[in-house]
């Protein structure tokens, strides 16, 4: 799916998030990246295959 240069990270990829955004719907709170991941606001994603990635925000300083 990503036509750039230089290639963007797949979708496997443990930095996928870095893909550029080819769809992005902020007032719904999600982005459609180049290599098919869906990523939520709450920092979760939605992988192509179908897997969920629990949002993984850092914990606040107590």
């Amino acid at each position: 799916m990503c036509t750039h240069t230089p290639k963007c990270p797949s979708a496997d990829s443990p930095d996928r998030e870095a893909a550029h955004v080819v769809a992005a719907h902020p007032e719904q709170g999600w982005s459609l990246l180049c290599n098919a991941v869906v990523l939520f606001e709450d920092t979760g994603e939605l992988l192509p295959n179908g897997r969920v990635v629990a949002p993984h925000r850092p914990l606040a300083a107590v």
